[in-house]
């Protein structure tokens, strides 16, 4: 599938983003969103690490869409951090800015394959 190898390397990094911000979050004693970041934001990479395996095309797009859907719910977490001051504004801006640029490329993966099956 075209973009997966991207796709793979940018959730990767974008997972360690979060990793990295939830142990941030949890040095300031929030621990309930942080949980709920860290959750979200590392589900994208395994769903689209599993998409690579799919047993069928079907699969496939299932596994994107879920990765998908995870991403949305990460960029809902991340506007609830930056807009209750929990992140600051150039680190919620870098993520939030990372996780459209992963919503994107899931939506345009989804269809393109959804297109072609």
């Amino acid at each position: 599938m075209a973009g997966t190898n991207q796709i793979k390397e940018k959730s990767y990094t974008f997972a360690l983003s979060m990793v990295k911000a939830a142990k941030t979050l949890q040095g300031d004693k929030e621990f309930v969103l942080s949980k709920q970041l860290l959750r979200a934001g590392t589900s994208i990479g395994a769903n689209v690490e599993e998409a690579g395996a799919a047993q069928s095309k079907r699969d496939f797009i299932a596994k994107m869409s879920i990765a998908s859907k995870e991403a949305r719910e990460t960029h809902y977490w991340l506007r609830i951090l930056a807009d209750s001051g929990y992140l600051d504004n150039i680190t919620s801006r870098q993520l939030l800015d990372d996780c459209l640029e992963l919503i994107k490329l899931l939506t345009a993966i989804v269809k393109t394959a959804q297109s072609n099956n």
